[in-house]
């Protein structure tokens, strides 16, 4: 029983439109799905991938009108790493991100780049056999576009207090002292320790609220049951309908989610119309004349395909 990699990656903005604009435009990824934080659905919680809306691709946004922005410290998620083919692609990146992020720099083999809420993102030549996660763009060549997540970095004060957690419990296997990869069937992913600023953390625009790592959706209740018998209390698993959830934090802070690889975004929607309309899950469906006035008006996703 191993997990899949990193299925998600969940942040928190406080601008909804300037990060659709941001994420589908710039970066080239497709909005899959635009719905509501279950846990708050007066805000949005808005998904962006690859063309198929895959577990690997896939960071998502909670959006808070006006919040103030956060800063990564101890027990948080301070970067997020995708895949790139190549350092022609990262020279495209280079110039694309030009303008549009904030400090953009670049070294062997990485682009490191904020998006306009900070928070931090690099773009790391791949060297996995992975299966490259792509979403179409008329701007971003299909050799240049971002394959996916490589990894998440976290600040960690005492990383050792998580290690038996990591893998015996997780089973991610350790690359050196302060690094892990979760490696299934199909995708890895990196969970990669560094020491943190002496500032406080503070949750808000511009931070990552957790990270959810993939799971078969047989193992799912296996995995509950390895959490819960290491002491670490974690949530009932939970149906959010495209993925099935379960929520504790780990020894050094930082919120993690195992999700299940499907059912998929595709399940409620047509496939060619992933995230253009707003869409509930049956469970909240009736809240929709409530929601549609409060929630902010946002840009279509995906202007240069709209017809009609």
């Amino acid at each position: 029983m191993r997990l899949d990699g990193i299925h998600h990656v969940t942040c928190i903005t406080a601008d909804a439109p300037r990060n659709v604009d941001f994420y589908t435009r710039v970066l080239g990824l497709r909005m899959v799905k635009k719905t509501v934080n279950q846990d708050d659905p007066t805000v949005y919680h808005l998904f962006y991938a690859d063309e198929q809306g895959s577990p690997g691709a896939d960071i998502t946004f909670f959006e808070y009108p006006g919040v103030r922005r956060g800063r990564a410290g101890a027990g948080m998620v301070h970067t997020v790493d995708w895949r790139v083919a190549s350092e022609e692609a990262l020279d495209f990146w280079e110039a694309r991100l030009a303008g549009e992020a904030q400090r953009v720099t670049r070294s062997e083999g990485v682009l490191s780049f904020e998006d306009p809420e900070g928070l931090r993102q690099r773009l790391v030549v791949s060297h996995t056999s992975d299966a490259p996660l792509l979403a179409e763009h008329p701007e971003v060549p299909a050799e240049h576009a971002l394959q996916g997540f490589d990894a998440v970095r976290a600040y960690a004060v005492d990383p050792e207090a998580s290690r038996t957690l990591l893998e015996d419990v997780l089973e991610l296997r350790a690359v050196d002292a302060s690094s892990w990869e979760a490696r299934g069937a199909s995708r890895g992913g990196l969970y990669v320790y560094d020491e943190p600023p002496a500032d406080r953390g503070l949750s808000g625009a511009g931070t990552v609220h957790h990270v959810a790592w993939a799971s078969e959706l047989e193992d799912h209740a296996a995995w509950h049951e390895r959490v819960a018998a290491v002491g670490l209390r974690p949530s009932p698993i939970i149906d959010r309908f495209w993925f099935r959830s379960i929520y504790f934090r780990e020894p050094s802070g930082v919120l993690f989610e195992i999700a299940t690889k499907g059912p998929g975004f595709a399940v409620d929607e047509d496939p060619e119309h992933l995230g253009e309309a707003l869409v509930l899950p049956p469970a909240f469906e009736h809240l929709r004349a409530q929601l549609e006035p409060v929630l902010t008006p946002l840009p279509h996703p995906r202007p240069w395909a709209r017809t009609g």
